[in-house]
């Protein structure tokens, strides 16, 4: 059944990872990082990684190849930004996600209702 619903959580249960990743990032200033190193120094799978760090614009960017190697920074607007406000921008984007997920799901319940409502009669 999720499977069928148009958008997919970025933030909503990963905000540790993220916020791992993050801190991996501020522990290496100044540098780009490949997925592999994200992976080695996070315990996050190399799936896992290349999927957040593609999926979260907001958070990382990719710089362009060089040498054929792919890698990633943060944004300067996370640079910038102290390590507490960062957790709070991860949580409330994980609250909003949240709430779209439960109003589909109230969406498809009340769905289910009105069919209910509208066949029970003819039973």
């Amino acid at each position: 059944m999720f499977g069928l619903i148009p958008f997919n959580f970025r933030f909503r249960g990963k905000i540790r990872r993220l916020f791992d990743l993050y801190q991996c990032f501020l522990s290496h200033p100044g540098k780009g990082l490949h997925p592999t190193q994200l992976s080695r120094h996070t315990g996050i799978a190399f799936a896992d990684v290349v999927r957040m760090l593609d999926r979260t614009p907001e958070l990382f960017v990719r710089l362009p190849k060089r040498d054929g190697i792919t890698r990633y920074r943060l944004t300067s607007a996370m640079t910038a930004s102290e390590p507490e406000a960062v957790e709070q921008f991860l949580k409330a984007s994980a609250r909003r996600e949240s709430l779209v997920f439960y109003a589909f799901a109230a969406m498809v319940l009340c769905l289910l209702l009105i069919v209910a409502i509208l066949v029970a009669p003819a039973l």
